[in-house]
């Protein structure tokens, strides 16, 4: 067992080395222009249609917990994430409110009158769009690999530190879109979003946004 665990251990070491071997800090020249695409890119962005799948990792299992389903955004703040396996759930981000639906069992937060939960919608929000580069809300650090860019934030808000740790935000460097979005917990675990299929600027009706 100690043998095996001493494998592990090791394996897992160079797997840790050999992914930050491949990533590199972008220069200053090439943050200002990073930058400068994204935010061309995210001013043309009306609407955002995309299938997704999450993987919540928490300390104490052995697997990711994983879901999928659909997600729709569109300007100026409306997001919805629609599960669809392994259950039926869905959670919208609209008009300073966070409405729920649990397979038919509906609630509501009005995040306007809780702090936190207003950083956290815009966040979100912003995550999704690649609007997120506000130096006074995070210290924030650009690295690269040969097909993404990558941007770590660090949250500077006392009370959005006790949710957030750090958020991830993974581009493709081609269309210059966010395309896996990493929240990590005060606690270490994390939630790892992945987006594919996307389709930018497609007719989304506002009933979607409702329950």
């Amino acid at each position: 067992m100690k043998i095996r665990t001493f494998i592990l251990a090791a394996f897992l070491t160079v797997s840790h080395w050999t992914l930050f071997a491949q990533e590199q800090k972008l220069s200053v020249a090439e943050i200002a222009s990073f930058k400068q695409s994204v935010n061309a890119v995210a001013k043309k962005i009306t609407t955002i249609t995309t299938d997704f799948t999450q993987y919540k990792h928490m300390d104490f299992l052995s697997k990711d917990i994983e879901t999928s389903g659909k997600m729709f955004f569109k300007e100026p703040n409306s997001l919805k994430w629609q599960y669809k396996k392994p259950y039926n759930y869905s959670i919208i981000f609209k008009n300073g409110k966070i409405l729920i639906d649990d397979e038919g069992k509906k609630s509501t937060v009005d995040a306007g009158n809780k702090k936190i939960f207003g950083k956290i919608n815009k966040l979100i929000v912003g995550s999704v769009s690649g609007n997120v580069f506000d130096d006074k809300e995070f210290s924030i650090s650009f690295h690269k690999t040969k097909t993404n860019n990558i941007t770590r934030l660090l949250p500077k808000d006392a009370a959005l530190k006790k949710y957030i740790k750090q958020i991830e935000l993974t581009f493709d460097k081609e269309d210059h879109t966010v395309i896996q979005v990493k929240l990590i917990e005060s606690s270490d675990d994390y939630t790892r979003i992945v987006l594919k299929n996307k389709t930018l600027n497609a007719k989304i009706d506002d009933s979607v946004f409702t329950y």
